[in-house]
Order: structure tokens, then C-alpha cells, then sequence
């Protein structure tokens, strides 16, 4: 009776080789979030690269912090221009530091939650063995959700700020709550979210039995998929784009005349001045950034079209299975077919004797 036991719970748990596959399919995905990553930082070095976004989120913003905070005596947030752009807000309370009792901020193109939805749209688009259409809403949902969560996380600034300015009143020490809560939740708040987020998301759209038995096209009419068979041709394009992608970098982070203008327009923005020098050092950088964008565009543009392809179902609705030939001239199957362990042949002692009569 414990042997049968036994052998049943065996049969229920993962195998090695189901281990394996698993481990060598989503072994894409860091690589791909390693793309995006390197994409989103050249996205985001030009000043308000998303401008558009950045302002509606001001916006809003400006209208929930009055609507929740403000009353008679005082408007809670004010909504001023920020390099041209209508992103700048204000934040006004009587115990607030300073001669105009007021803390100014603004939404930069790195705190519009466009790195965090690219990030999660990665994860959920890399998954195999799920719908197309499961995929592309999964993704429209998740960036509402990412970007409701952004606007909650801008407008606790107000309640905090004020919470701790009422103990300790126009000091400037008692700004520090509100910074350690944006360090917080920008360091590994939004990391732990977004992660958990996928999680859930991956369970109950039966992830693991999907990805473990994804031979079957359903009504997916196409798909890409990393290249399986590669040729010498295709290494030199992976070479050549990376060796685009080091010069990209090395133009913004290690070119002199670059890094001096970076650090001339720091210096204005900061004093907020509008010289000459300012603007020579503007025209500069942009320089500096127009070729690295150019550069890393061509780079990961070649890396894409020469790491993905395009797959198509067959006649009987299954993906392409690919094959090498070995030493003997034979077919080899590099894509085994992939089955879960409910769908496997149960084998037993019977089996066994029959073969050794």
C-alpha cells in the first residue's frame, strides 16, 4: 500500500527534464528585459522625453491633491510649467519650510510609470502558451493599474509632508518623510508589485500547463520565437550591433565634451539660469544624446531581427518543430514534443514482465 502511495505522489511532481525545460525557456526573458532596460535609459536621458504623459499625470495630480486637501484657508497644489511643460506642481501648506511655506516638484519622464509598464508588458508578452489576445488585454489592464497606482503614489506626497511638518514646522528635516517614502517605493516598492502582479497573473492563466504543452496553435495565426537555427551570418549581426550598442553607451557616459555639457546643464536647471553658456551646453548634449539614440536604435533593431522570427501554424494548427541533422545523417528533433505530466502513458510492472518474456 506505501509503495503505491509512493509511486503515485512520484508520478505528480515535476520531472528533471520538464525542470529543464522550463529553465531554458525563460532563460529569454532576462535577456529581453536586459533590451529593454538599455532601450528605456536612452529613452529617458533627453529632458521630458514623454512629455505628452508626464503632463496629463501633473494634471491629475494637481486636481485630486485640491480636490482631497484643499479648503478655505489655502490651496493644497498649485500647477506651474517645468521646462516649457505644464508638469511642475507646487505643494503649499502653512508648516511647510520656507519664506512661501511651499515644496515644488515635478513629474520627470523616470517617475511617468512608463519604465514599470514596459517592464511588466516584457514579462507578460515572453510568456509562452498564451493567447495572443490574453496577452495584448492582460497588458492593456496591468498598465491601468500601474498607472492608477503612479497618480496614488504622487498624490500620498501631500499627506505625509504635512503629517510630519505638523510635528516639526517649517524645518526642512521634515520634508524627509516624504523623500524616504518616494526612495522606497522607487528602489524595490514598484519591483515587489510588479513581480506580484505577474505572478498571479501567470497561476491563474495556467502558466506552468501551458508553457509545458505549447505545441498546439489554438487560434493564434502567428507567433515570434527566438531563432533555433542559427548561422555563422547571424553571429556577426549579434557582434555587430553590440559592438553599436558599446559605442551608444560610451558616447553619453564616457565622451568628455558630453558629460562636461551634462554637467553645465545640471548646473542650470538647478539654478534655474538662461545664459548663453546654458544653451551652447544644451546643444551639446543633445548631440551627444541624438547619436547614441541613433546608434542604439540601429542595434537593437539589427538584434531583433536577427534573434526573433516569425512562426506560422502548419496545415493541422501546430507550431514548427525544427530539426538538425547529426553525424549519421539523420534527423534529430531539437523541439521535443511538450507535454505536461497529466497527458504521459502510465506505465506499470505489467509492462515490465512482458518485455522480459
Amino acid at each position: 500500500m506505501s509503495k503505491n502511495a509512493k509511486s503515485t505522489s512520484s508520478k505528480e511532481d515535476l520531472e528533471w527534464s520538464e525542470v529543464a525545460q522550463l529553465g531554458l525557456r525563460y532563460a529569454r526573458i532576462p535577456l529581453a528585459l536586459l533590451c529593454v532596460e538599455a532601450f528605456y535609459w536612452f529613452l529617458t536621458q533627453p529632458s521630458d522625453t514623454l512629455a505628452p504623459l508626464q503632463v496629463t499625470e501633473a494634471w491629475l495630480w494637481n486636481a485630486i491633491t485640491n480636490f482631497l486637501y484643499s479648503d478655505g484657508e489655502y490651496i493644497a497644489s498649485t500647477l506651474s510649467t517645468h521646462n516649457g511643460w505644464t508638469t511642475r506642481i507646487d505643494l503649499s501648506h502653512p508648516n511647510f519650510p520656507g519664506s512661501f511655506n511651499t515644496v515644488g516638484l515635478y513629474v520627470s519622464d523616470e517617475c511617468a510609470g512608463v519604465h514599470e509598464m514596459i517592464f511588466l508588458s516584457t514579462l507578460v508578452a515572453m510568456t509562452e502558451g498564451v493567447p495572443q489576445r490574453l496577452k495584448i488585454r492582460s497588458i492593456l489592464v496591468m498598465c491601468s493599474i500601474i498607472y492608477v497606482l503612479n497618480i496614488m503614489r504622487l498624490v500620498m506626497f501631500y499627506p505625509i509632508a504635512v503629517g510630519d511638518c505638523s510635528i516639526n514646522p517649517n524645518q526642512a528635516a521634515c520634508l524627509s518623510g516624504m523623500w524616504n517614502f518616494h526612495t522606497a517605493v522607487y528602489e524595490w516598492g514598484f519591483l515587489l508589485v510588479l513581480v506580484t502582479m505577474w505572478v498571479l497573473w501567470f497561476w491563474k492563466v495556467g502558466g506552468p500547463a501551458r508553457t509545458l504543452d505549447a505545441s498546439a496553435a489554438g487560434e493564434d495565426k502567428w507567433r515570434l520565437k527566438f531563432r533555433k537555427n542559427w548561422e555563422s551570418k547571424h553571429f556577426y549581426l549579434l557582434a555587430g550591433s553590440i559592438m553599436l550598442l558599446i559605442f551608444a553607451v560610451y558616447n553619453v557616459t564616457s565622451n568628455e565634451d558630453a558629460m562636461a555639457a551634462k554637467e553645465t546643464l545640471d548646473f542650470c536647471y538647478f539654478s534655474e539660469l538662461v545664459t548663453s553658456e546654458c544653451g551652447q551646453a544644451q546643444n551639446r548634449w543633445d548631440d551627444a544624446i541624438g547619436y547614441a539614440w541613433s546608434l542604439s536604435a540601429l542595434s537593437i533593431l539589427t538584434l531583433a531581427c536577427t534573434s526573433v522570427v516569425i512562426e506560422r501554424p502548419d496545415e493541422n494548427g501546430l507550431w514548427p518543430v525544427y530539426t538538425e541533422t547529426n553525424d549519421d545523417g539523420e534527423n534529430q528533433n531539437l523541439d521535443k514534443e511538450k507535454k505536461s505530466r497529466h497527458h504521459k502513458k502510465k506505465t506499470g510492472s505489467w509492462r515490465k514482465k512482458s518485455e522480459e518474456e
